[in-house]
């Protein structure tokens, strides 16, 4: 029987004493493949211990990877009958929040960046994109290969432009991150020397192996396309600087870093955040891995 403290608010989920049997339901954006947001599964799972399963916004109990907030603040607009808040957990924004009610009906664990906490109206100090987490999911990774991994935004995929740059180029490999197998991707990227990625994710997926990554223009993919980048850079203490423009892929290319990350220490911290503010009682307790 989960034991609820007399004080405690009944919108926080309690920590349990007996295992969960169903799955974990998190909300992420599905209306077009794209591995970074199909992997806030795979890293909801491992860190809660627990199957996943994806849920509406009306039944969801936590958003993790993406820049879903201004999605949330139009469908969390009222309590739940249940008193239950969903948690936001590394969530993200990619544009302004004029409306700001919302913060009443969910409930922070830890936001992307400190963009998005100011948007927000908070004084957060730690931030953390889950996407860090994702070599912890993998585990081994892959060899890495001398290749520089091109990874176009989900809409640039099919970039005439992009793929005829990897075809004159041996050492670059263009990476489509709208694989059907999530984790496919992810392997892709953890496979190379060096990273230069219009996608965000790209960009997170080489800081969580370590991998130099270079930015390339994400101009024309959305709406607000810059902030999510720079949200997520300064949380990691990250000088993110300018992207680079296609013209430039083949000679950053030829001379693209493969060193460590001068800021390896703030994807330390983050990750450390993460693991840290992940709410207690969205765990697994003495069940599939604890017993």
């Amino acid at each position: 029987m989960t034991q609820v403290p007399a004080h405690s608010d009944p919108a926080v989920t309690p920590v349990r004493d007996t295992p969960y049997t169903a799955p974990l339901r998190l909300y992420w954006y599905r209306d077009e493949p794209n591995f970074g947001d199909a992997i806030s599964a795979n890293i909801v799972s491992h860190v809660s211990k627990r199957d996943v399963k994806w849920a509406h916004h009306g039944n969801c109990e936590m958003y993790a990877l993406g820049s879903l907030m201004k999605s949330v603040a139009s469908h969390q607009t009222a309590p739940r009958d249940s008193g239950r808040k969903p948690f936001l957990w590394g969530t993200g924004t990619m544009a302004g929040l004029p409306n700001r009610a919302f913060r009443h009906h969910t409930r922070v664990a830890l936001l992307r960046g400190p963009i998005t906490a100011a948007l927000m109206n908070r004084d957060d100090r730690v931030f953390g994109d889950p996407g860090l987490l994702i070599a912890d999911v993998l585990g081994e990774a892959p060899a890495r290969q001398d290749i520089v991994g091109l990874v176009p935004h989900m809409h640039y995929a099919d970039d005439p432009r992009l793929r005829q740059i990897a075809a004159d180029n041996p050492r670059i490999k263009l990476i489509d991150v709208r694989d059907e197998v999530p984790l496919r991707v992810v392997r892709d990227i953890a496979s190379c020397a060096h990273v230069i990625s219009q996608s965000l994710h790209g960009l997170v997926t080489a800081d969580a192996f370590g991998i130099p990554n270079t930015w390339l223009n994400p101009a024309g993919i959305h709406g607000g396309a810059l902030l999510k980048f720079h949200d997520y850079a300064a949380g990691i203490h990250r000088a993110l600087g300018t992207p680079i423009e296609t013209m430039e892929i083949e000679a950053v290319a030829k001379r693209a870093p493969t060193g460590p990350l001068g800021y390896a220490d703030g994807i330390a911290a983050s990750k450390e955040a993460l693991y840290a503010s992940f709410p207690q009682g969205l765990k697994q307790q003495g069940g599939r891995d604890d017993a």
